[in-house]
C-alpha cells in the first residue's frame, strides 16, 4: 500500500502544562526514585528465585528517615485468581498472605446475587475483603484486597495480564489455562510482587520465560538486561540492515442517527500505531498539527486538531510533552500503539443511508435502501457492508442491487449488502423482497438500526497530520519514516422509521 514520508521542524517554546493519562510517566524516574525503591524493598518475598532477587537488589535502597511514608491508597493487590465460568478457581497466586484464599468462595454467590438484583458492579465486597474483577471469554480474573487500593491501577493490571497471556497462548480461555499451569505461575511471579506490578511487557517477559521450558544449567544464570535497564521496554544490541519506521494513523467513527436524520451521537476515536525496525537505542520525536501547540506558537489554527483524552504508551516522556508538546520517546522494537485520542465533534455521516420499508400484511415486505458517499470524490471506501434488519419470520428472499451483492443471514435477521469499492459522491440502490407467513405474529417487533462497516484509506475525518518524525541515534544512521492514514467505521448506526 502506498505510503507518504513527511518531515518538518518544531520550535520549543515554554508552554502551559496540559494533563494527560499515561500508563507510566518515566521509567528513569522509577529507577532512580529512592521513595519507590525503598517502598518495594521490604516487600520482597523470602521465597523469590535467585534471579529475581538479583534483579531487584540492584535497585533497592534503605528507606530514608526524612521521607514520608508511602500513601496507603496504592496498588497493593493481596491475591489474583483466575476462575472458570462457574466460579471454580483454575489457578491463583497469593502475593501478601493477608487475605484467606478461601474468601474467593464468596465471589460467585455475590456476583449472582447482584446480577439478580440488577445491581452488578465491577467491585464487590464481602466483609473487609474487596473483589475487583473482569470477565474475559469464559474466564473471570479477580484481584482481592483489604486496603483502599487504587482501583484503576488494579483493573489496568488485570487487563494487562489478559494481554500478556494472549500474547503467549494466542487464545485465552479455560483450556489454555489448564494446558499452561507452569508458565502461568512463572508469569504471575514476574508480573507482580507483593501486590505491586513489576515487568508487564510481554516482549521482555518472552526473553526469559519461554514455552519451550527451561533446562537447568548451573553457573549460567543470566538476568535479562532489560529488566534492570531504565528503558525496560527495549533490549540493547538490536540491529537492522535497513532502518525504517512505519506510522499508521487510524481513526474510527462512532455515529448514531435517528429516524428523522438528526445526528444523536458522533465522535472520533483515533490511534497512532508504529512498526519500528531501528538499530540501537534511537530517540524519536513525533510532531502533529496539535491546536494547543499552534495557539501558543502563533501559527494559524485552520489546519490544526484539538486532541482530547490523550493516552500514551509508557515510553513517551510526559514531562517533555507537558512542557513543550513534543512527543519524545525511545520506542519498543516491532509493533506497538504509541498513543490514542478522542474528539467529540459533530461528524457528517460519511456514508448516508435512506431506507423505505413497506410491510404488506399477511403477504410480503419490500425494502429499498439508498446509500450515498458523503466524503470527498477522490477518496474511495473499501469493503463496505450495510446490514439491514428484516422481520424474523421473513422468507423467500429476492434482491436487486445497482452495485455489489446482497445476501440474507437468517440467524441474524439481516440482509448484508456488500460493496467492494464505494467512491465518494456516488449513490447506489438495493431492493429486497421477502415473503411473510399468512398468520401474523402477535407481538410487535422493535426495529433494530441499520449498521454500516467501511474503511477509507489515505483519509482522516479529524484532519490530523504527522508533520514530522525525527530519528536520532548516536551512530548517526539514516532512517525513513512512512505514514499511512486510515478512517474506518466504529459503532456506526442509523435508525429506521
Amino acid at each position: 500500500m502506498q505510503r507518504e514520508s513527511e518531515a518538518g521542524q518544531l520550535s520549543q517554546p515554554k508552554l502551559r502544562p496540559r494533563s494527560v493519562f499515561s500508563s507510566a510517566d518515566s521509567a528513569a524516574h522509577l529507577e532512580t526514585s529512592p521513595l519507590r525503591r525503598a517502598h518495594l524493598g521490604p516487600h520482597l518475598r523470602a521465597g523469590a528465585s535467585a534471579g529475581r532477587r538479583k534483579r531487584r537488589h540492584c535497585r533497592l535502597l534503605e528507606f530514608p528517615s526524612h521521607l514520608p511514608s508511602p500513601p496507603a491508597a496504592t496498588m497493593s493487590a493481596s491475591a489474583v485468581f483466575i476462575l472458570d465460568v462457574k466460579g471454580k478457581p483454575l489457578i491463583s497466586r497469593n502475593y501478601k498472605g493477608d487475605v484467606a484464599m478461601s474468601e474467593i468462595e464468596h465471589f460467585m454467590p455475590l456476583l449472582m446475587q447482584r446480577e439478580e438484583e440488577g445491581a452488578l458492579a465491577p467491585l464487590l465486597s464481602h466483609g473487609r475483603v474487596h473483589f475487583l474483577w473482569i470477565k474475559y471469554s469464559n474466564l473471570y480474573l479477580v484481584a482481592t484486597t483489604l486496603k483502599n487500593a487504587n482501583a484503576s491501577l488494579v483493573y489496568s493490571f488485570l487487563y494487562k495480564t489478559v494481554e500478556v497471556f494472549s500474547e503467549y497462548f494466542k487464545e485465552l480461555e479455560e483450556e489454555s489455562i489448564r494446558d499452561n499451569f507452569v508458565i502461568i505461575y512463572e508469569l504471575l511471579d514476574e508480573l507482580m510482587d507483593f501486590g505491586f506490578p513489576q515487568t508487564t511487557d510481554s516482549k521482555i517477559l518472552q526473553e526469559y520465560i519461554t514455552q519451550q521450558g527451561n533446562k537447568l544449567e548451573t553457573g549460567k544464570s543470566r538476568v535479562p538486561p532489560t529488566v534492570t535497564n531504565a528503558v525496560s521496554w527495549r533490549s540493547e544490541g538490536i540491529k537492522y540492515k535497513k532502518n525504517e519506521v512505519f506510522i499508521d494513523v487510524i481513526e474510527s467513527v462512532n455515529l448514531l442517527v435517528n429516524a428523522n436524520g438528526s445526528v444523536l451521537l458522533s465522535e472520533i476515536v483515533g490511534t497512532i500505531k508504529l512498526k519500528v525496525f531501528l538499530s540501537g537505542m534511537p530517540e524519536l520525536r513525533l510532531g502533529l498539527n496539535d491546536r494547543v501547540l499552534f495557539e501558543l506558537t502563533g501559527r494559524s489554527k485552520n489546519k490544526s486538531v484539538e486532541l482530547e483524552d490523550v493516552k500514551f504508551h509508557q515510553c513517551v516522556r510526559l514531562s517533555r510533552f507537558d512542557n513543550d508538546r513534543t512527543i519524545s520517546f525511545i520506542p519498543p522494537d516491532g509493533d506497538f500503539e504509541l498513543m490514542s485520542y478522542r474528539l467529540s465533534t459533530q461528524v457528517k455521516p460519511l456514508i448516508w443511508i435512506e431506507s423505505v420499508i413497506e410491510k404488506f400484511s399477511h403477504s410480503r415486505v419490500e425494502i429499498m435502501v439508498k446509500a450515498k458517499g458523503q466524503f470527498k470524490k477522490q477518496s474511495v471506501a473499501n469493503s463496505v457492508e450495510i446490514s439491514v434488519p428484516v422481520p424474523s419470520d421473513a422468507d423467500s428472499p429476492r434482491f436487486k442491487t445497482s452495485v455489489g451483492s446482497a445476501k440474507y443471514v437468517p440467524e441474524k435477521n439481516v440482509v448484508i449488502w456488500s460493496i467492494k469499492s464505494f467512491p465518494g459522491g456516488k449513490e447506489y440502490l438495493m431492493r429486497a423482497h421477502f415473503g411473510l407467513p399468512s398468520v401474523e405474529k402477535e407481538e410487535v417487533e422493535g426495529r433494530p438500526p441499520i449498521g454500516v462497516k467501511f474503511e477509507i484509506p489515505y483519509f482522516t475525518v479529524s484532519g490530523i497530520q504527522v508533520r514530522y518524525m525525527k530519528i536520532i541515534e548516536k551512530s548517526g544512521y539514516q532512517a525513513l519514516p512512512w505514514v499511512r492514514y486510515i478512517t474506518q467505521s466504529g459503532d456506526y448506526q442509523l435508525r429506521t422509521s
